[in-house]
Order: structure tokens, then C-alpha cells, then sequence
């Protein structure tokens, strides 16, 4: 068995009755790091990330799953990890948010919503000798290369 499927099968062992919860990446990296971004709705607090640590490192040493050396990493992603799964987008509706797309081009705004098939966002527009607008904009999933929730510190 793949060693990131097991893994995976513990984290959702030790998370199945936390609907708050969610997965984002397992990744068994080749310099020997097992790193587990686990999410919640209202955020992630440090026991949650010990407790699925300690569950599945010891399952990992019980089952011998690894026969190399490893380290164990569990935490949320943080702000400078782009959002990768729909859950994490409904997460951060009306935040600001930097979508890059595809072509490299960029459209930073307000996230006003979330489907299956594209966000929709509010972006200010600023046309020569004009004021600034608001306007709305939806952008297909398949347009979008990468998403990262912008910081305020005003």
C-alpha cells in the first residue's frame, strides 16, 4: 500500500467525527519529510494537529509502514499556501484574494462566492480620468493557476 494512502486513511480515521476538518495535502517528500495540511472550517488549532500526529505516527511505527527514516509534520496551510480545494474557497468568502491565472495574468478583489465550475469575485477597476468601480467578475476554475487569500494590516 502506497504510504500517502495509508496516511491518509488515519488522518480521516482520527478526523471522522470532526466535520469541522478537512484534508488538503498528504506528500511523502523525497528529503524524508511526511507533511500532513489538515484544515477546519474555523481554523485548525495546535492540539488537533498533535493529536493526528501522535495517532498516526503511532500506527506508522506499529504497522512498520516506513522502513526509512522520516519526520512527521501536521499543520494547517499557511497564509501564503494557495487555496487548493472548494471547501477552502467557501472558507474565505469576503476576504481579498489574488487569483493568477493560467496566462500569468492577475485580478485581486473581494471573494464573493464559490461552485463547482468557477469563483466569482469583486475586483476595483480604475479607468484614466475615472473613478474607481466595482465590478464583478467569475472566473472558471480551469482559468485559474493559483489563488492566495491576501493580508490586511490596516
Amino acid at each position: 500500500m502506497q504510504v500517502e494512502q495509508r496516511v491518509r486513511e488515519l488522518v480521516e480515521e482520527k478526523i471522522a467525527d470532526r466535520e469541522d476538518l478537512f484534508i488538503v495535502r498528504i506528500k511523502m517528500q523525497s528529503n524524508g519529510v511526511l507533511s500532513i495540511l489538515v484544515d477546519g472550517d474555523q481554523g485548525l488549532a495546535i492540539e488537533d494537529c498533535a493529536q493526528i500526529s501522535r495517532h498516526v505516527g503511532y500506527h506508522l511505527e506499529e504497522e512498520n509502514v516506513l522502513d526509512q527514516a522520516y519526520r512527521l509534520e501536521v499543520s494547517s496551510p499557511g497564509i501564503d499556501y494557495p487555496l487548493e480545494l472548494l471547501r477552502q474557497y467557501h472558507k474565505n468568502v469576503g476576504r481579498q484574494v489574488r487569483v493568477t491565472l493560467q496566462d500569468g495574468s492577475k485580478h485581486e478583489g473581494t471573494l464573493l462566492a464559490a461552485s463547482d465550475t468557477a469563483v466569482q469575485l469583486t475586483e476595483k477597476v480604475k479607468e484614466k480620468g475615472k473613478k474607481a468601480r466595482d465590478e464583478e467578475r467569475e472566473i472558471p476554475f480551469t482559468d485559474i493557476k493559483e489563488t492566495k487569500v491576501l493580508i490586511s494590516f490596516k
